[in-house]
């Protein structure tokens, strides 16, 4: 039997595994080293790109890759095709409305490494877009997101105000930890980074960003 190439192997992985891999475990997955794993996985991520009418990608996440639907052809699927958000999915999709536009590294810190595959699912669910910021990414919600949660509005930051207001009542956050860190701001994306709050300054921080 002919050997495989090896982007047909990494490609083969990362669809059956569900999941992102570093290129430290799909070099021992596949018995290749680490140089010609990362060759191939920029070679396999180009061939993705100029697959005509694909509907997948090779996604960068942190220092993991994974393939992912093109965020083009998610927001067209039909909702019979998502399954039901699970919790962990939840508490991280809260986090990103609460603090949009977030910094990936910041919901990093939250969550742990973990946060890379939530915020993968999330891309795939439709839920968030993600944009390259420097060495990080700056997620945001979607029209989906606001769909599937019963959200007035679209406008970012008015679906912030508003999921800022559903946090406060339904205490979602509670359990990741301190509360107080947890709702810490970070820089706008302005140069300006507003300083912790306590806990009941928030929501009329909210109010005011709006305005």
């Amino acid at each position: 039997m002919a050997e495989l190439p090896l982007e047909s192997l990494i490609e083969a992985t990362l669809f059956s595994s569900g999941k992102s891999m570093s290129v430290e475990e799909l070099s021992t997955a596949l018995g290749y080293d680490e140089d010609e794993m990362l060759d191939c996985l920029g070679s396999l991520q180009a061939t993705l790109k100029r697959r005509k009418g694909g509907a997948l990608q090779l996604a960068e996440v942190g220092d993991r890759w994974a393939l992912e639907v093109k965020p083009t052809i998610a927001e067209h699927l039909p909702r019979e095709t998502k399954t039901d958000m699970p919790p962990k999915l939840l508490k991280a999709a809260a986090l990103i409305a609460y603090h949009q536009p977030m910094p990936q590294s910041r919901l990093v810190e939250l969550l742990g490494q973990k946060a890379y595959d939530y915020v993968r699912e999330l891309a795939q669910h439709g839920m968030i877009d993600r944009r390259k910021d420097g060495n990080t990414r700056r997620l945001a919600t979607t029209r989906r997101f606001s769909e599937a949660f019963g959200c007035p509005h679209t406008e970012r930051k008015k679906v912030k105000a508003w999921f800022r207001e559903q946090v406060q009542s339904s205490g979602l956050l509670d359990e990741l930890g301190d509360r107080k860190e947890i709702l810490r701001e970070e820089s706008d994306g302005t140069g300006t980074v507003q300083s912790s709050l306590p806990v009941q300054e928030v929501a009329t921080s909210s109010v005011d960003e709006e305005e």
